[in-house]
């Protein structure tokens, strides 16, 4: 499998803290996570946009589940213990790529290449709906994309 980071090591709450850290590093205030079932699945933060004049929510989540069903296509004679450590791989896994990305883009905003709205726009999240504006978008609920 040629997936980065498909067999990090880096335990999710590293992956996370690191997120918080870059985050802060742009100036995001008011940052949370969100669990279910015990485990994180997001991590919700407010960002003040300078054009905009005004404090914007954003939500970031680790998609841990679909990594764990491509992880799992590739197990051929799966053990009893085999399914709980794959998903344990893939919240390390999910984690670490949304840690990466997370750093790419506040890269490009630290160097001045990018705007905060513009690198985290699709995350924008509505509380009310638990939704963001990508989830909006795709479910229609926002017609933004021409036909």
């Amino acid at each position: 499998m040629n997936i980065k980071n498909y067999t990090s090591n880096v335990e999710a709450s590293k992956s996370m803290a690191r997120i918080e850290e870059l985050l802060v590093e742009i100036g995001a205030t008011n940052i949370n996570k969100q669990y279910a079932n015990k485990v994180c699945t997001g991590i919700t933060f407010l960002l003040f946009d300078q054009q905009l004049q005004q404090t914007l929510p954003f939500h970031l989540k680790a998609q841990t589940e679909e990594c764990f069903l491509v992880l799992w296509k590739d197990v051929k004679r799966p053990r009893p213990d085999t399914k709980a450590t794959l998903q344990a791989q893939a919240n390390k896994t999910a984690w670490q790529i949304l840690s990466n990305w997370t750093e790419i883009q506040c890269s490009m905003i630290l160097l001045g290449q990018a705007k905060p709205l513009q690198m985290f726009l699709p995350f924008m999240y509505d509380h009310k709906s638990n939704e963001t504006l990508f989830d909006k978008v795709t479910n229609g609920k926002v017609k933004l994309l021409m036909p």
